[in-house]
């Protein structure tokens, strides 16, 4: 027997909250940039050792599974990019309203 409280079956549906503050969401947007733009610096750094490496080294680091980890990770920052684009645009939008 647990000591939960017996849980109803509503469905769950989002409460309406109060709408974004802009300062808010500028200091969001302004974060989300500060860290696309430091995994892009960080990235380019990557870049730039693997150049130093020999071809052996080089080819032994892209077959570990934290090379293939890197480059997934990549792709999704790719789409968080996108999303964060899509972000900024409701924001606007929303400040316009």
């Amino acid at each position: 027997m647990t000591d939960e409280p017996t849980k109803t079956t509503e469905p769950d549906t989002p409460e309406p909250g109060p709408d974004p503050d802009p300062d808010q969401a500028e200091l969001a947007h302004s974060i989300i940039e500060s860290l696309l733009e430091h995994t892009r610096v960080v990235s380019d750094l990557i870049a730039v050792m693997a150049q130093a490496l020999d071809q052996e080294t080089t080819k032994a680091l892209t077959l570990t599974a934290q090379w293939q980890s890197y480059l997934e990770s990549r792709r999704q920052l790719e789409h968080t990019r996108q999303d964060v684009e899509k972000f900024v645009e409701l924001m606007k939008k929303s400040e316009d309203i």
